[in-house]
């Protein structure tokens, strides 16, 4: 596909994420009050869409508990501000084997759940957008595997699409926009997709130009996409992102860092990310303007 920079660029906020970060910043929200306090704080400072995770209120370690996604999004949609709501759908999938001499039984930390209890909390309070990890790969730890089969990815897909909630196609490598192509002319996606390029999650893609223009160019015309890089990397893949003719994501979920030794909240982030991409001579748009573009359908407070 020809680059050709995008004009008209919405900022996605993943507002605290699956990791074990809870406890390396303080900003990181872990109560569902706290994580739609800061996403309607981001959504404040310019981001059109907020991509939400949950945690035990408590401890801060991620959950799927359907309870707290309701509360989040209850809170998020009876704000004053308005906002596209994405929730992952990631989870549920995590193998952790038990060693390499003895990999079954598998290990703690595993978390496989059927199609119909990973995709509940999105059945429950059906946001605009929900996350659809296109593949598995090795992910950080020495014997955890994110679990995604195509038969798990073709009836989470299907799923998706009956609800009329819009997939995020999260690809961590190019095998994962293969496939997630291979799921569009199959019908389970419909063809005005939306990808998220996933830059640097060890051991996916690199998050090096090369690597990341490969991926660009597997995106087909017709679709929408948007990518992130993690880290000090997060605001440089907002300008190459741009660039490239894409959308950006910022976020704690990412990056937990404003500038070296600071740490960040999300609004500032995205208020970061707003400041470079008007100074590319871009415009940053609000949620109408996504909906129109992704055809999406706005959700009412029950």
């Amino acid at each position: 596909m020809p680059l050709e920079m995008n004009r008209e660029v919405f900022i996605t906020c993943a507002v605290t994420g699956s990791g074990s970060t809870q406890d390396r910043s303080e900003n990181v929200p872990r109560s569902p009050e706290q994580i739609a306090d800061s996403a309607i704080e981001a959504a404040k400072a310019g981001a059109a869409v907020v991509h939400c995770h949950v945690r035990d209120p408590e401890t801060g370690v991620p959950s799927r508990d359907p309870k707290l996604y309701r509360e989040v999004t209850d809170r998020i949609r009876a704000s004053d501000t308005d906002v596209v709501l994405n929730l992952t759908a990631g989870m549920g999938g995590d193998m952790v084997f038990g060693g390499v001499e003895k990999p079954i039984p598998v290990g703690p930390g595993t978390d496989m759940a059927g199609a119909t209890e990973r995709m509940a909390h999105v059945t429950e309070c059906l946001p605009e957008i929900c996350t659809l990890d296109c593949g598995t790969m090795n992910f950080a730890e020495a014997d955890y595997v994110m679990t995604n089969t195509p038969g798990m990815l073709r009836a989470m897909g299907g799923m998706m699409t009956e609800l009329g909630v819009k997939p995020e196609i999260e690809a961590f490598d190019t095998g994962h926009l293969w496939f997630a192509k291979e799921l569009v002319k199959e019908g389970v996606l419909k063809p005005d997709a939306l990808v998220q390029l996933c830059m640097g999650v060890p051991w996916g893609a690199p998050d090096d130009l090369n690597t990341f223009m490969a991926m660009v160019n597997n995106v087909p015309s017709e679709w929408n996409w948007s990518a992130f890089g993690l880290g000090r990397n997060e605001m440089p893949y907002v300008a190459a992102a741009v660039l490239a003719g894409g959308n950006v994501r910022v976020g704690l979920e990412d990056n937990l860092m404003l500038d070296r030794g600071v740490l960040a909240t999300n609004a500032q982030l995205v208020e970061r990310a707003v400041t470079i991409i008007e100074n590319l001579g871009a415009k940053v748009i609000g949620p109408e303007e996504v909906r129109a573009k992704l055809n999406l359908t706005k959700r009412l407070p029950k």
